[in-house]
């Protein structure tokens, strides 16, 4: 693996593959919550947290209609 993190010394195949890892080593969270102000590094952990407060639940079961707010979690109910 010719890409390593200078700070774990953790190897990758893909350049990108380490800089999304190294973001993992800094306090750096851009990205805000509008209703309680907890930080994220990346966005989309900001959109998927949002949906705490605006109670969205996007991913519906095609078997009974239940709907979760991560497709994740819609995952383990179907098994």
């Amino acid at each position: 693996r010719p890409y390593k993190c200078s700070e774990c010394g953790k190897g990758f195949l893909i350049s990108t593959h380490l800089l999304v890892h190294q973001q993992t080593h800094t306090q750096d969270r851009p990205f805000h919550c509008r209703d309680c102000g907890k930080g994220f590094r990346w966005n989309e952990h900001l959109i998927r947290h949002q949906r705490i407060h605006t109670r969205e639940r996007p991913h519906k079961c095609p078997q009974c209609g239940e709907r979760f707010s991560q497709s994740s979690t819609l995952t383990q109910h179907q098994r």
